[in-house]
């Protein structure tokens, strides 16, 4: 029995024409900045993005915390919402690893920072406190894509106060497809985005960090602080080259099947499912049948996530039919 895995995007497998283009991928030793592979890739993302530069690093947590490292020094500050990944799910490294701290904000119900709590954050300038330096935002967050024109809106606020800006955009092209914008009509209210190539593009590995040249310039010397090196990058460049190729307009069969998921899930005992906008759908499960969906799901080969919710993702090894045998095994749990 074929497993349906809804953990995640990133258990993506490449497909067998990603492989072939990683196979043929002329290398270099990107350290000293000699594969032409990952040139290529550097100076793609950073075109698709309208950013003079680009810098490719092993992992989204990896690129988040060079880029906070970059904008930031021992004792400065980053306001950030209380569920982003740079903040809640990359182990605290910005804390631990670059001393800077995090001052984190309550989402609104469609994931945005209040304009005003953003500007109430900022601290004086007085040694009593951090020195505020940067606004941290995400794109999309838990599945949902902030608006462009409150992108703008809370960049602005960030200029007004002298903050740099930085999104994590881990699932960049899953909001512009569902804003049905171009990817740099985000990237553009922004000093620094980092782009991840391993969740919905399909990649095994890989995330790039984007911004000026300068600012690139200073977070090689960061990345390679951290041990993100990797010699003969070329061959995992590839992959994220040829994502970037075939896999970006895809992402819209991904948010359709997501909205499939969600109708089908629809009026079960005890469920109650938020609306997706892209391909993550979070659930929330209460009485009797909760404890026992988790291993009643594994036990019918579909895999899901419960750390907090009930979330499921579709992907591009993810099919209409994986999907209905989802919906079929949550509703033989549920309805016995």
């Amino acid at each position: 029995m074929k497993t349906i895995d809804l953990r995640s995007d990133t258990v993506t497998q490449p497909t067998a024409a990603m492989r072939a283009a990683m196979l043929e991928a002329p290398l270099g030793d990107d350290v000293f900045g000699d594969d032409p592979t990952v040139n290529a890739l550097q100076d793609r993302i950073a075109a698709m993005l309208d950013k003079e530069a680009a810098l490719f690093v092993p992992s989204g947590t990896q690129s988040n915390l060079v880029a906070i490292m970059s904008h930031c020094q021992r004792g400065d500050e980053y306001i950030v919402g209380q569920m982003a990944h740079t903040y809640r799910w990359e182990g605290g490294g910005a804390a631990v690893l670059a001393s800077v701290q995090p001052q984190p904000l309550d989402h609104q119900p469609d994931g945005t920072l209040e304009l005003d709590a953003i500007a109430a954050a900022v601290k004086p300038d007085d040694s009593h406190f951090a020195r505020t330096r940067l606004l941290c935002l995400e794109n999309t967050l838990g599945g949902k894509a902030l608006p462009l024109e409150y992108m703008a809106k809370a960049t602005a606020v960030a200029r007004q106060h002298g903050l740099a800006t930085h999104l994590d955009g881990a699932r960049l092209f899953n909001a512009a497809i569902k804003l049905g914008v171009s990817a740099h009509d985000i990237a553009e209210h922004f000093d620094s985005v980092s782009v991840c190539f391993s969740k919905g593009l399909g990649a095994p590995v890989g995330s790039a960090l984007v911004g000026s040249r300068e600012f690139i310039r200073g977070a090689h010397r960061w990345r390679k602080m951290l041990g993100g090196g990797m010699r003969q990058a070329g061959v995992l460049a590839a992959a994220a080259r040829y994502a970037l190729d075939h896999h970006v307009q895809r992402l819209a069969d991904d948010h359709a099947l997501a909205q499939r998921l969600a109708d089908g899930l629809q009026g079960l005992p005890g469920l109650t499912i938020e609306p997706p906008q892209t391909n993550i759908v979070f659930a929330d499960l209460q009485g009797p049948r909760a404890n026992g969906l988790m291993g009643h799901l594994k036990s019918r080969g579909v895999l899901a996530t419960g750390l907090y919710r009930l979330r499921f993702v579709t992907r591009l090894d993810v099919d209409a039919a994986g999907v209905d045998r989802a919906i079929a095994a949550v509703r033989e749990h549920l309805t016995a």
